[in-house]
């Protein structure tokens, strides 16, 4: 790592009224560096990140690049510094091509015309470079989310940036191109680009990550550099408690009687004929990889899709369930994995979202009840924690966890007997993880019947009373008490017999 930094962040504050989003906070960056920042929803990152791109100004503080002071006023400053930041929404033009995007705001003319040849030309050279598969001279909008994400960084090459900032770059990526990021990243880095890299998931920070900086409530906690790196010191630090408190499963609650028994419920395809039962007061962890059919006998249970065989039971009473509707009635709540395209409204309020499930029950004669859906909207809030300005705040501008927290609240509200929970915790921060998982405890002491589908294994391990194990479409297994650990999960889930205990 050479002497000089590349970047330097010196006491940034950022006021908005009274509030402070940020209080003399420092960041250090070198060259040839992948430097994680982390820390909770809220906790100042991307503000940060928008004073060094000059969509922000600091109310004090500055920034040096190269040892010398720099004034970023506003974007093009940020640009003219080496500076480019790509943010979690895609931002480029969809009707354009690959090299239109690449030079916009900066198009090769001549005698008033714009030489778009030139343009392809050129924008190829730096794709070729990326080892991207695409043209230039393709249309963004057919490209995929991974591809698009190239184009940004194919951009940042073109304008000679020394200093890339990515914001959850794998939020929207499949496993593999997750890992073709990472190649591309790695290559940057050796390449001598500076790379601010904002990610919640240990793992990638663990993977990329020559240092790691945290940022709490708006202020700089330290760093660590890579020898050091350790998950409890992190959330630790994120946080403010060990990573042996995020969980704090409630060991002492009694369970009743069966809630939910599943038998032999198949959809005739994907899911072959499943059994489970989940007590009241029981958190039952599903597990199993990818393409197991955990997602899909959920969504049996709940009537997204109909069953072609098998039951299912409340409380020992055998129901029929066509539709999501009539799960509702019956006092289910499905938490689906994939809150912007299947849970939330993003258009809609948060005070909209969260009573979507308990308009019609509490309407007056054909008439919504505002009284009373406030009131559930306005407790929602308080009880889960959820970090709005308002009631009123549009979902879609609201961050991950506050999203996964307004959805949960949305089957809170309807008092289920029965919670799945489908990835709970998937796209969150750990602080939005503990109080997620603070509120299961909650409901399961309530005796709700909570069945949880995860493919974290300590989040299964660290949260169930017992674990069903999923593999190709069929319960592989169950295990209960010591025998839940990720090493009998993952036996289950690949298929290989578990091995037998030896006789003392």
């Amino acid at each position: 790592m050479t002497a000089t930094p590349i970047l330097e962040m010196k006491d940034i504050s950022r006021r908005f009224g009274q509030f402070y989003a940020l209080k003399e906070v420092n960041l250090t960056v070198y060259p040839g560096e992948v430097h994680a920042l982390m820390g909770e929803n809220g906790a100042g990152k991307s503000t940060l990140m928008k004073i060094l791109a000059g969509a922000y100004s600091a109310s004090s503080g500055e920034i040096l690049i190269d040892g010398q002071p720099k004034a970023i006023k506003g974007p093009k400053d940020a640009l003219a510094a080496g500076i480019t930041l790509i943010y979690q929404e895609i931002n480029l033009a969809p009707n354009l091509t690959v090299a239109e995007n690449i030079f916009l705001g900066s198009e090769i003319q001549r005698g008033g015309l714009v030489k778009r040849r030139q343009m392809a030309q050129e924008a190829q050279q730096v794709i070729n470079r990326l080892g991207a598969q695409f043209k230039s001279t393709d249309l963004v909008m057919k490209l995929s989310i991974a591809e698009q994400q190239q184009v940004e960084i194919a951009r940042a090459l073109h304008r000679n940036s020394r200093i890339l900032v990515m914001d959850e770059p794998t939020a929207a990526l499949s496993s593999r191109e997750t890992e073709q990021l990472f190649a591309l990243i790695k290559r940057l880095r050796s390449e001598g680009m500076a790379i601010i890299y904002i990610s919640h998931r240990m793992a990638e920070v663990y993977e990329l990550s020559d240092r790691v900086s945290v940022l709490r409530d708006g202020q700089y906690v330290g760093s660590l550099t890579r020898d050091n790196l350790n998950a409890n010191e992190l959330v630790r630090m994120m946080v403010g408690r060990p990573l042996s408190d995020l969980f704090n499963k409630d060991n002492t609650i009694d369970t009743g009687a069966a809630r939910l028994t599943v038998t032999d419920l198949t959809d005739g395809g994907k899911v072959h004929p499943c059994s489970l039962t989940v007590h009241a007061g029981e958190i039952v962890g599903l597990a199993g990889l990818v393409g197991a059919g955990r997602s899909e006998l959920a969504q049996l249970i709940f009537g997204v899709h109909k069953a072609s065989g098998g039951t299912v039971a409340i409380d020992s009473q055998t129901v029929t369930i066509n539709s999501p509707r009539d799960a509702i009635a019956q006092g289910i709540g499905f938490l689906t994995e994939n809150r912007k395209e299947q849970g939330l409204f993003l258009e809609l309020a948060a005070h909209e979202n969260i009573v979507m499930a308990t308009i019609e029950r509490d309407a007056n004669y054909g008439l919504l009840n505002r009284r009373k859906g406030q009131k559930i909207s306005g407790e929602a809030i308080q009880s889960l924690n959820i970090r709005v300005p308002h009631a009123q705040v549009r979902a879609g501008g609201l961050s991950g966890g506050n999203q996964q927290k307004l959805l949960i609240s949305r089957w809170v509200a309807i008092g289920p007997r029965i919670l799945l929970l489908d990835e709970p915790t998937r796209g969150v921060d750990v602080g939005a993880k503990s109080e997620i998982y603070r509120m299961m405890n909650q409901m399961a002491r309530q005796g709700v019947a909570i069945l949880m589908i995860s493919s974290e294994l300590p989040e299964v391990v660290g949260m169930s009373d017992r674990v069903y194990v999923m593999r190709e479409g069929g319960i592989a297994g169950e295990l209960q008490g010591d025998s839940i650990t990720q090493e009998n999960i993952m036996t289950l889930a690949t298929g290989v017999d578990l091995p037998q205990p030896v006789n003392a």
